[in-house]
């Protein structure tokens, strides 16, 4: 995302509110989930054939040993003895099923993985192109931690479910109803004396899901909001640290923390109780065919080796249920993250400005604001009817108190935000005709809080400009003074800047005013670009901003007032509304709120 598309309205201060709606159903989840993947379809249809055929192969397998145990304990009676070339079949015969599992098993585990990495990378291709078509009134509203969450956790989770646990519940599910059918066709007496111990299982599960869903879906949402809470504390270390307010945020922490920690302890506590809850049905299942088998076989009704065919087939049957159980917390948890991924990719988005054709590849600068109103919130108007006119190649100062307005005039002039009512013009075509790309093309920005990303010095200076030469990039560096620098480095222009290389923040500031140099655009924004500089280097840069302004029509929006004296223009605002304009020897000379701004910095 280019600074540009960073610029966001200020104050910034605390974490934004949350934007948490209400829980949804598992289904629902799922079913987006599903239905985002059904590109994939032939992957899991091979999936389920290869779970179904596995799975039939694990259920025929009981059926031969009773075969093989009703064979041997003949031979053992028989007076010839066990009939080898039989037993010998039947045992190579279940080598064959127990092999065939495995590798079906195998490659259902090696298509899943794959299917899910690509499924999981999607989600992210499509949350980071999400981000860059959102309105900026979506993260004015979200914390940044929120949304770094749903990208990462959030889709980390359903990578991990979907691998480890969806092509293991399809087999459970076809192992679950295979033996079953097997019970009943063995013996309907023991099947029923079997699956009758169990349905007290069932409703005890059917209720835990119900009950335990809202304690992970509160989960995943809580996990974002201390997410959000870590971010902003971190990014603000120096201040917290500063204020003395370590012990403040760490109240503030521990008290999302301990929302988090019930949260989890109710999710995983109601989900922990599938395991012993399947072990009791399952040894209620094995007492049930161990008592009603052994009456059976005793009245001579079947045979021995159809008690140990089932006490296989009851294993089977329970498996499933052991394995549901296992998964259920995981897929609660992927439900949960799912809804916040797929909620996140509803949102909605900026308008498609595809259709427009209006295109300016360049403009002389010619800027009109008629009659402009707007308000954040649409029930709070906060500008009422602004205009002004920039004349090409004209510097445009902007000032005025915390608040005013100043830079609302920019986030508007660029199409952050639309115009509750009137217009504005660049050379005399109507900007909300042109696409947001086409209005951030004619702009080049220097903001008061520098953005630099994990690359070369070269690489942020030409930024997105990647036919501008190496010479140029030098140049620009001289013309703000940062050359010098430079070459004292290891690796001069392609030394890396990361956390190793500590630059300070009057730096990092000359690195992005270099860049907006080689960005060359006929327009220019600058947001108190020399906020952080000292003195003497304010000097040197203003020299390269008044090189840099010449000939464009340029935005400054400013509180030293000194950096301003030679514009051509200045718009003192408050509340939204021009109050004077003129010059900087007209303003003064009115004695009105500019020379009070003015001589509250000087005298």
């Amino acid at each position: 995302m280019s600074e540009k598309e960073n610029y966001r309205r200020p104050p910034r201060g605390r974490m934004r509110e949350m934007m948490v709606d209400k829980p949804k159903s598992m289904k629902n989840a799922v079913l987006s989930l599903l239905r985002y993947s059904k590109k994939y379809t032939p992957a899991f249809i091979t999936v389920l054939l290869l779970a179904i055929v596995g799975s039939v192969l694990a259920i025929l397998g009981p059926n031969y040993v009773k075969k093989l145990s009703d064979v041997i304990l003949e031979g053992v009676k028989a007076p010839l003895g066990v009939n080898v070339s039989a037993a010998t079949r039947l045992c190579v015969t279940l080598l064959i099923f127990y092999a065939c599992t495995l590798l079906f098993s195998y490659a259902q585990g090696f298509i899943m993985a794959t299917v899910t990495q690509r499924i999981t990378k999607g989600l992210r291709t499509d949350l980071e192109q999400k981000i860059n078509r959102m309105p900026l009134r979506y993260f004015d509203t979200t914390s940044y931690g929120d949304t770094l969450s749903r990208a990462t956790n959030d889709v980390d989770l359903i990578e991990i479910t979907m691998n480890r646990s969806v092509g293991t519940l399809i087999g459970a599910v076809v192992q679950f109803v295979g033996s079953v059918v097997m019970m009943f066709y063995t013996n309907y007496i023991m099947a029923f004396a079997a699956i009758g111990v169990s349905v007290l299982g069932f409703v005890m599960v059917g209720a835990i899901i119900k009950r335990s869903q809202k304690h992970f879906v509160r989960q995943q949402q809580q996990l974002g909001e201390i997410n959000g809470r870590i971010e902003e504390i971190y990014s603000a270390h120096n201040v917290v640290k500063a204020y003395g307010a370590e012990e403040k945020e760490q109240a503030a922490f521990s008290k999302i923390n301990e929302k988090l920690r019930i949260s989890g302890r109710n999710a995983q506590f109601m989900s922990g109780l599938m395991m012993p809850l399947m072990g009791f049905v399952g040894d209620l299942g094995f007492v049930a065919v161990a008592a009603v088998g052994g009456a059976l076989a005793l009245s001579g009704k079947i045979s021995f080796g159809v008690v140990i065919a089932f006490i296989m087939y009851v294993n089977l049957f329970i498996n499933p249920l052991t394995t549901f159980a296992n998964s259920l917390s995981s897929l609660q948890s992927a439900a949960a993250a799912s809804e916040r991924v797929f909620e996140f990719l509803q949102n909605e988005e900026l308008p498609d400005e595809s259709a427009k054709k209006t295109r300016l590849t360049s403009a002389k600068g010619d800027v009109v604001f008629d009659n402009v109103r707007f308000g954040y919130d649409k029930r709070k108007e906060i500008m009422h009817g602004f205009s002004a006119h920039a004349l090409p190649g004209q510097k445009i100062a902007i000032v005025g108190p915390t608040g005013a307005g100043k830079t609302t005039v920019v986030n508007l002039l660029m199409r952050f935000y639309e115009p509750g009512s009137g217009k504005i013009y660049v050379d005399g075509v109507d900007t909300s005709t042109l696409t947001r790309e086409n209005v951030h093309d004619l702009f080049g920005m220097v903001l008061q809080d520098t953005w630099l990303f994990h690359g070369t010095i070269k690489e942020n200076i030409r930024y997105n400009k990647k036919h501008v030469p190496d010479e140029k990039i030098v140049e620009a560096a001289k013309a703000v003074g940062l050359h010098h620098f430079i070459t004292t480095l290891p690796a001069g222009y392609d030394t890396m800047l990361d956390d190793k290389l500590n630059l300070s923040v009057g730096q990092k500031q000359l690195v992005t005013i270099a860049r907006a140099i080689v960005e060359d655009a006929p327009l220019l924004i600058l947001d108190e670009a020399t906020s952080s500089v000292d003195t003497r280097t304010e000097v040197l840069i203003q020299q390269a901003m008044d090189n840099l302004t010449k000939g464009r029509t340029s935005f400054v929006i400013a509180h030293r007032l000194s950096t301003i004296k030679n514009a051509d223009l200045i718009l003192v605002l408050e509340d939204g509304d021009i109050i004077e304009q003129g010059t900087n020897k007209e303003l003064l000379a009115k004695g009105g709120a500019y020379a009070e701004l003015y001589n509250s910095q000087f005298n």
